[in-house]
């Protein structure tokens, strides 16, 4: 990469809309941390970075605007940061899905040095999204993390027509006042997750090794259905939520 500096300790800071992460890194990943947003994350941001050294900070994710002005660092957007986050990892990595709080993400990265080449985010709509589940989770009153286990135990399928979350939310209302099995309308939801990330990769286009990332891709459910509704394997690395991080502070380096 033009302009790489390989000793040059920098740091990614990746300010989503459920948790902020940070990652140092100087050849090799150096310091990681993860924590919850909150209502304050410029704090939560200053808290993370005092007493960490670093000589360059990228920042990115859904919040990297709010902090822009008093951290005083570059910004780089989620599409750039998860691309060269997944592209590092898997160096064969030529579709990036990255599923987060607030938005969905396909990647595509280009055969020449894995940059983007082209996408399509979903940031309008809660559809698709961790949103989407936490709100569904809390509607069947378990929490977002016991979600994905519920739906892989179910006995029978049920159906979800709606990938607005009001309306979802109301047929969800329904089909327990009908008296379905709680696992089978969690199954359900994770179906509809999993056909909207689904049609959007299509539309990108599936190439190479396809790369899960963000806080969703922890979801077991939603890594089986997506993987069969794609018909393709999906690789999830150890700790899917600091490829933004990871990537921002790779692309620190080029700078």
């Amino acid at each position: 990469m033009k302009g790489y500096k390989e000793n040059m300790i920098t740091a990614g800071l990746d300010v989503g809309s459920r948790t902020i992460k940070l990652v140092t890194f100087n050849g090799e990943l150096l310091h990681s941390v993860l924590v919850p947003t909150g209502v304050r994350p410029l704090e939560r941001c200053a808290e993370l970075l005092n007493g960490v050294s670093y000589e360059k900070l990228v920042i990115t994710g859904y919040g990297r605007r709010l902090v822009l002005e008093t951290l005083k660092a570059a910004v780089v957007s989620e599409i750039s940061a998860y691309a060269a986050g997944a592209a590092y990892l898997y160096p064969d990595c030529r579709t990036v899905i990255d599923v987060g709080g607030q938005d969905s993400k396909v990647i595509q990265l280009n055969e020449r040095n894995g940059g983007v080449q082209k996408f399509e985010m979903n940031d309008r709509c809660a559809a698709g999204t961790g949103k989407f589940l936490e709100v569904m989770a809390n509607t069947l009153e378990v929490s977002v993390n016991e979600l994905g286990g519920l739906a892989l135990s179910a006995g029978k399928i049920v159906h979800i027509n709606s990938l607005c979350t009001v309306f979802a939310e109301s047929e969800v209302v329904s089909l327990i006042a009908r008296g379905e099995d709680v696992n089978a309308i969690a199954l359900a939801l994770h179906r509809a997750v999993a056909t909207r990330i689904a049609s959007m990769a299509r539309r990108v286009g599936i190439k190479g090794r396809v790369v899960f990332a963000g806080g969703v891709a922890k979801n077991p459910c939603l890594i089986k259905l997506l993987a069969e509704e794609l018909g393709v394997p999906l690789t999830v690395p150890e700790n899917p939520q600091l490829v933004g991080a990871l990537g921002a502070a790779l692309l620190a380096k080029t700078g």
